[in-house]
């Protein structure tokens, strides 16, 4: 007979009896063992070695305790994007912190578009969800929903009876859109995906009508009102849409917009990894910043610092911590979480 076969079939039962304890005494020697004497706990123990017994199932002992003492964080993104993407890898940590205080784990559970994500978030085993932020017709927030379990979303969209984390994207966006227009005659935007199919495109300001993902959509917005204050008509603004937060593909969206006609004299991206590619791509067309081309980015990761780039501060990190505490059992504060506007040399005076 297979011994990992029969191994699963041995009981707590059969581990007591064989000892010469009770149920109840074979049991606490493994959960509670400051109640079993020495000599018991070690009758029990040579006997569960005997019989190849490797102590409780613990999801056995979850149902029993109804707790499994773990998150799940449902990243919208391929598993690596976590460890990647700085401000996710930030996140995360915040998400970290506020498990390993309070003796839990954390699950990841990344949602790529593909059949199985559904199903993926209604059978994880964990206490709670907290979901990276998504778009508006993402079938896991339904599921999500549909566990009863607690749950706080990432910067969008809202869910009734959820909790809510995020900046003032519309607000930032105006300020650092602000920033970037400023002397600007043709500017541009390098953005997010606009929805889960991801379509990498370039159009304008006006040819944008659907917006899936709320955070692309309110940052758009805020750009938008930016282009306005300055007297420039959203209209004829180029907007480099790109499929994933990615500095290689900004690279390229930006280098297509530079080599047009009329080509852009600034360029808002919606991250600093974004903006890292669109700097090379200023650069390799023998343009200066902020010069020629005035750029800025978002989130103010280190990188934006060593490039002195313009930015939008924000603590990742302080929000995943706040999406932690709401989806196990404490409400975030009321208000949007802080950000700021961080002024360097890669925008006009």
């Amino acid at each position: 007979m297979d011994a990992s076969a029969n191994a699963r079939r041995v009981t707590l039962a059969r581990v007591a009896e064989l000892a010469g304890v009770s149920v109840m005494t074979a049991s606490y020697t493994y959960n509670r063992p400051d109640r079993v004497s020495d000599e018991a706990r070690a009758k029990v123990l040579a006997a569960a070695a005997r019989l190849g017994y490797a102590g409780p199932d613990p999801s056995a002992r979850s149902l029993r305790r109804g707790s499994t003492r773990t998150l799940g964080v449902v990243l919208g993104e391929h598993l690596s994007y976590a460890f990647e993407d700085p401000q996710a890898a930030s996140f995360l940590a915040g998400i970290a912190d506020v498990c390993a205080g309070r003796g839990y784990g954390m699950t990841i559970l990344p949602i790529t578009g593909a059949a199985d994500d559904v199903p993926r978030v209604t059978d994880a085993a964990v206490d709670g969800f907290v979901v990276w932020t998504t778009s508006d017709d993402d079938p896991v927030l339904a599921a999500v929903r549909a566990t009863r379990r607690p749950a706080a979303v990432h910067g969008g969209p809202a869910l009734p009876g959820t909790a809510l984390v995020s900046i003032d994207n519309r607000a930032a966006a105006r300020a650092v859109g602000a920033a970037a227009f400023t002397g600007a005659r043709r500017p541009a935007v390098v953005s997010f995906p606009l929805a889960r199919d991801r379509v990498s495109t370039i159009t304008r300001g006006t040819g944008i009508t659907d917006v899936r993902f709320p955070v692309t959509r309110e940052r758009l917005d805020g750009y938008r009102q930016a282009a306005e204050d300055a007297g420039l008509a959203w209209h004829d603004i180029p907007v480099a849409v790109c499929a994933r937060n990615d500095a290689a593909e900004a690279e390229q969206a930006a280098a297509a917009l530079l080599a047009s006609p009329e080509p852009p004299d600034a360029i808002a991206a919606m991250s600093d990894r974004q903006a890292a590619g669109v700097l090379r791509a200023v650069r390799a067309a023998g343009r200066t910043v902020p010069d020629d081309v005035a750029v800025t980015g978002w989130d103010d990761a280190d990188e934006a610092a060593r490039l002195d780039l313009t930015t939008v501060a924000q603590s990742l990190r302080d929000q995943g911590a706040a999406c932690a505490h709401a989806a196990l059992g404490r409400e975030p504060a009321p208000e949007t979480a802080a950000w700021s506007l961080v002024r360097r040399g890669s925008t006009r005076p």
